[in-house]
């Protein structure tokens, strides 16, 4: 055989297809993906507290709120609704404004300081760039108040106005504002990312698993009614879900900064749901267009790369990625994890998104398998 001929095989065309199209596929959902970051940070919601009972509080409210570049600035919200709201990832940052922050600062107590809170359970871009911002406020502020601070003290040691004012202008910035981190993750990349990478983890593997069951199913007709074989499918995909789910449970604790039993099973049991979801989610095209259904979900698992939540929060997504978060299994998983292993509020609901993701995915999957795949005598075994 020459090298034109073996070039013209099914394998080798496949291959230069597929190679083409990963990399327009990945580039091209990719590339305009993230481009939402930092163009789509004025997308984050926020909110303003200020309990402030003198003028000092008004003034900083007011100018954060004309300054800061977001669109949705919440201030009609108490402190206490605003964290919950954080802890929930509906709010990217809350600034409070203590009540006696005026007073304080006109009597040189900087004891009382203004509190940024930021949600570190969250995606990467928005708790990175709200530290960011805050440090800039800060900056700001500081610089703002430090001359005010300062004379104020002076003036309470009876030194005359004209001479406080000169050396109020020698004195350090007395001003710090407080950053108050909610849900701490550890230090390290492998830290922030862990709740992707179980997700992707899994995911990978029951796409390729969905191709290979499907194979299975198709191979295995006449054999046993196409009911039972739907029924053989989901046990086993069940099965290996138990089995990656453990290895990656397992790997997880060793090399993460996580500890409990309860946590340990509760990762484990959220991988066994994972693969069976994202098996049934990805099994949809290949059991309505065969091996061809790998060309569609190549794309899909690209587009949920950030989708999922992990490192841009859904408010800063453009409108495709934002429409596939709300049917993605990736999202709710990620979501799920986010709360399970450094949240303070329940995974429950993003459990129970990821579940119907899944069940409804295999409504669809019996809906495919009854209709497209005609039923065939079953040989009797002698």
């Amino acid at each position: 055989m020459k090298f034109k001929e073996f070039m013209k095989t099914k394998g080798a065309k496949g291959s230069i297809f597929m190679g083409i199209l990963y990399a327009v596929c990945m580039l091209g959902i990719f590339l305009p993906g993230y481009t939402a970051i930092p163009g789509n940070i004025d997308q984050l919601p926020i909110a303003i507290i200020n309990d402030d009972k003198g003028e000092y509080g008004a003034q900083i409210a007011d100018s954060l709120t004309d300054q800061l570049p977001f669109e949705d600035i919440q201030t009609d919200i108490s402190n206490k609704e605003a964290i919950k709201d954080l802890e929930k990832n509906d709010l990217a940052l809350v600034v409070h404004i203590p009540e006696t922050f005026s007073a304080d600062l006109q009597k040189g107590d900087v004891s009382s300081s203004i509190d940024f809170s930021i949600n570190e359970a969250s995606a990467t871009a928005v708790s990175s760039s709200m530290q960011q911002i805050v440090m800039q406020i800060n900056a700001q502020l500081s610089s703002q108040f430090s001359q005010q601070t300062a004379q104020g003290i002076l003036m309470n040691l009876h030194v005359p106005k004209e001479q406080a004012a000169e050396l109020a202008a020698q004195i350090e910035n007395s001003y710090a504002g407080n950053i108050v981190i909610k849900n701490d993750v550890p230090d390290g990349m492998h830290n922030n990312m862990l709740p992707m990478f179980l997700t992707m983890a899994i995911y990978v593997g029951a796409m390729i698993g969905a191709m290979q069951l499907v194979g299975a199913f198709k191979a295995s007709r006449g054999k046993a009614t196409k009911t039972r074989l739907f029924i053989y499918m989901q046990f086993t995909a069940i099965i290996i879900g138990m089995l990656a789910g453990l290895v990656s449970t397992v790997m997880s604790f060793a090399i993460n900064d996580l500890s409990g039993v309860d946590s340990f099973f509760q990762i484990w049991g959220q991988q066994i749901l994972n693969y069976w979801a994202c098996f049934n989610f990805t099994a949809v095209f290949v059991l309505l267009i065969g091996e061809a259904g790998m060309i569609l979900n190549i794309p899909i698992l690209l587009i949920q790369t950030i989708a999922n939540g992990a490192t841009i929060n859904r408010d800063m997504m453009y409108l495709p990625y934002k429409w596939m978060s709300h049917i993605s299994p990736m999202y709710y998983s990620v979501q799920a994890y986010f709360n399970s292993i450094f949240g303070s509020v329940s995974a429950a609901p993003f459990v129970l998104g990821l579940t119907t993701v899944g069940f409804v995915a295999m409504v669809i999957n019996v809906l495919i398998v009854w209709v497209l795949h005609k039923p065939l005598p079953v040989a009797v075994e002698k």
